[in-house]
């Protein structure tokens, strides 16, 4: 059976990295979340006041991109991001480094540093890939591309109830405003913005369970994979 390249992108809180382990699980490829790249960038800028809550020091920025070095290693049955050897897959899911993420990820130099990154890993196929820009940029030939929407009330209930379950005092309506704000960002950036290819298979999960939705892209992947 011939290796492929599903790429998979999306709106924020809508389950696309959930749906992409799952499937690189099924198939046996590695699964790369580049959401996790650009969180780890956040995080470092963070660390070194490059990313205050208000301005990014782009000159510093730049000037560091180099030193800084992310990886994926196992951890029982998850992935953990790491950041110059450092794990930090708690650290980067925090509302903080996400919405700096969301802010790195206008930044043209910081794209194309990580999409080169991306690109190489992808070199070999047999990879699961999700983020803004697989399916535009990152991968635009690869062999299933799936575009993932929901309903921002829906995905801001359930970041809700993810942080809540972590123990984060947390109000929805400021998710609700974050979610929405950073689909305006992700969607409107000059550089790279989210958009649902032609080619795309389009998944609004906003009514489906975790288990209807993995029979769809399942679905979707034995038919790429025999094309």
């Amino acid at each position: 059976m011939k290796k492929i390249i599903v790429a998979i992108d999306g709106y924020s809180s809508c389950g696309k990295s959930t749906m992409a382990k799952a499937l690189a699980k099924y198939a046996g490829y590695t699964y790369i979340d580049t959401g996790a790249m650009y969180r780890a960038v956040a995080l470092y800028g963070i660390s070194k006041k490059i990313i205050t809550k208000d301005n990014i020091d782009e000159v510093r920025l730049k000037a560091e991109l180099d030193n800084i070095h992310i990886g994926f290693i196992k951890s029982g049955e998850q992935q953990h991001t790491t950041l110059n050897g450092e794990d930090v897959e708690s650290k980067i899911r925090t509302m903080e480094v996400a919405d700096g993420a969301s802010r790195v990820s206008t930044i043209g130099f910081v794209r194309k540093h990580l999409v080169a990154l991306q690109q190489k890993m992808g070199e070999q196929k047999g990879i699961v890939m999700d983020g803004r820009d697989i399916t535009t940029v990152v991968f635009p030939n690869a062999e299933l591309k799936i575009f993932v929407t929901a309903a921002p009330e829906t995905r801001a209930q359930r970041r809700f109830d993810e942080l809540k379950e972590k123990g984060d005092n947390v109000i929805y309506e400021d998710i609700l405003k974050q979610v929405i704000e950073r689909d305006y960002r992700d969607s409107h950036r000059s550089e790279s913005p989210l958009t649902q290819t032609a080619d795309s298979m389009l998944l609004d999960n906003t009514n489906l369970n975790k288990e209807e939705q993995f029979e769809l892209i399942k679905t979707w992947f034995n038919n790429a994979v025999k094309e």
